[in-house]
């Protein structure tokens, strides 16, 4: 063996050694040879048992963004899609595109676009093993066109999907639609966000009729023990009061109005909408502002009647004149 050979030897045997020790020396205090702690949160080493800093400044090898939540964090991290109740398989599978073009964005050979026409074909067969796997993909289907018709947002969509695959799940869906199973996880999940639509604005994109709305919706909420506060007329205010193009001034009035009727217990046994469409019709008028009964009507989706009733009981309520 030559000398090169010997000296380069010893020293790799050095930094091994050097290295054991340096290890060795972390693992245990200096001080009071306890037992350390790596802090990567604060990037230090610490002794568990006096406390002592024996390392700080370390490489965080963590990502370079935070996250105060899940949906946060999911929506921060670059390995691939978050996963998503609102798709049967939770966005796991993998997707062919509709485009008969390639990666260039070249257009495919007639060949090639009957190729990928039966691969996509059977990509669905294989993606819906089973009738669950199929009611579930057309339920959660129904549920995203109501949401996007009616303007709910995600988290709204997520939990009435939730909502819908427990039903699925306690084999709820015999003797139902699944329309009106989707509808009612809707309806519910709308509610339960404080982001809440009427029964008629429900009816209008579903494909189901309002009773048979309402009567598996109490059937749902009954059998999963859902927790739905009664709705609460303030929730409808910023709705009506952006479609309606009033200030911030009238939605402030208006929701004086319907704390007022609260207080007095005028609240009870009256539809919810009803009263949040009086008072912004009645805040309106307190404001100066232009708007009329008709116009009140067709964004709240209720008759003139009922606005013209609960506005008159408002004013009382606050010894108004009407």
């Amino acid at each position: 063996m030559s000398e090169s050979t010997t000296r380069t030897s010893t020293r790799e045997r050095d930094e091994q050694i050097t290295e054991s020790t340096e290890q060795e020396a972390v693992e245990t205090c200096p001080e009071c040879s306890g037992s350390v702690v790596t802090d990567t949160e604060h990037g230090e080493t610490v002794c568990e048992d006096c406390g002592l800093v024996v390392e700080e400044d370390e490489i965080d090898h963590g990502p370079e963004w935070r996250a105060f939540n899940s949906a946060e964090k999911d929506r921060k991290s670059r390995v691939g899609a978050p996963t998503t109740n609102m798709m049967h398989d939770k966005g796991l599978s993998t997707n062919i595109g509709w485009q008969n073009k390639d990666a260039y964005g070249r257009s495919l050979s007639s060949e090639q676009r009957q190729k990928m026409q039966r691969l996509r074909t059977w990509n669905e067969r294989f993606r819906t093993r089973d009738s669950k796997e199929r009611n579930l993909k057309q339920a959660l289907g129904e549920i995203d066109r109501m949401a996007s018709a009616l303007g709910l947002p995600q988290n709204v969509r997520e939990t009435s999907s939730v909502i819908y695959r427990r039903a699925l799940g306690d084999d709820l869906l015999p003797g139902r639609s699944i329309e009106g199973v989707a509808t009612s996880a809707l309806y519910a999940a709308a509610r339960m966000a404080g982001n809440p639509r009427s029964l008629d604005e429900m009816a209008r994109v579903s494909r189901v009729e309002k009773m048979e709305l309402t009567r598996t919706y109490r059937y749902i909420v009954r059998e999963l023990s859902l927790e739905v506060q009664p709705a609460d007329p303030e929730h409808y205010l910023p709705r009506f009061i952006s479609d309606l193009g009033l200030s911030e001034e009238t939605q402030r009035q208006a929701r004086d109005l319907v704390e007022g009727a609260r207080q007095s217990g005028m609240l009870s046994g009256k539809s919810p909408v009803g009263i949040a469409a009086a008072a912004v019709y009645a805040a309106a008028l307190l404001t100066n502002e232009k708007v009329t009964q008709s116009q009140v009507s067709d964004v709240a989706d209720i008759s003139e009647v009922t606005i013209r009733n609960r506005y008159k009981e408002l004013l009382e309520a606050e010894d108004l004149p009407a």
